[in-house]
């Protein structure tokens, strides 16, 4: 998977205005409700999410280590934590504007991976963890087929690895799944079918 710049980045705009979108559609009473990954429920979840797309997302571009304190935050204890998500997306896009960052290497301390790897791979769980915020909360997460073609390139490439770490649950047999989005979820263990469990009740921004 030889990603460039010029083919991530306008996916990782995009990716972050919908994440956006729908952590504004979070209502406040369904934190505490069960999401479709395991035994987190949603603030679990959201954490997890905001966390690893938006800050880990910003200080991989920068080369600098996440900040211990940020580990283990409940960013939800915020009442405006969707707005300050945004703001932090938006930061990390920032980061990842120039193009001298998607040159050389990262280093992740257990290993060092080409930049644009490492912004492919965050992109990817921005999308997968923003379906799965999205439908805890009676939300839809949006993609373009540009999109979707990417996320299935990087899930058919890393299913096995993830699932071998338990990133990813066995894969969901989807017949007639037609676009590649689908085909994408269903492959890193997410049923595309799944109905949105709830229907989001208030919007905070």
């Amino acid at each position: 998977m030889e990603e460039r710049m010029g083919t991530v980045y306008p996916y990782l705009v995009e990716a972050a205005a919908e994440a956006s979108r729908v952590a504004a559609g979070v209502g406040p009473d369904r934190l505490d409700a069960p999401s479709l990954c395991g035994d987190w429920d949603v603030r679990t979840l959201v954490d997890h999410w905001v966390l690893y797309s938006s800050h880990g997302l910003e200080h991989r571009a920068l080369r600098s280590p996440l900040p211990e304190e940020l580990t283990g935050r409940d960013f939800t204890a915020d009442e405006d934590w969707a707005a300050r998500y945004a703001a932090r997306l938006d930061a990390a896009v920032t980061a990842w504007a120039a193009p001298e960052v998607w040159a050389g290497d990262i280093d992740l301390g257990f290993a060092r991976q080409p930049a644009p790897e490492v912004a492919t791979l965050l992109w990817a769980e921005l999308v997968l963890h923003g379906w799965d915020v999205a439908r805890a909360t009676g939300q839809e997460f949006q993609v373009s087929a540009g999109a979707g073609a990417l996320l299935l390139r990087v899930v058919e490439k890393n299913a096995e690895t993830y699932r071998r770490y338990e990133g990813f649950a066995e894969p969901v047999d989807v017949p007639g799944a037609t676009s590649a989005y689908e085909r994408a979820l269903a492959g890193s263990g997410r049923d595309p079918r799944h109905p949105a469990r709830h229907r989001a009740t208030s919007v905070r921004g």
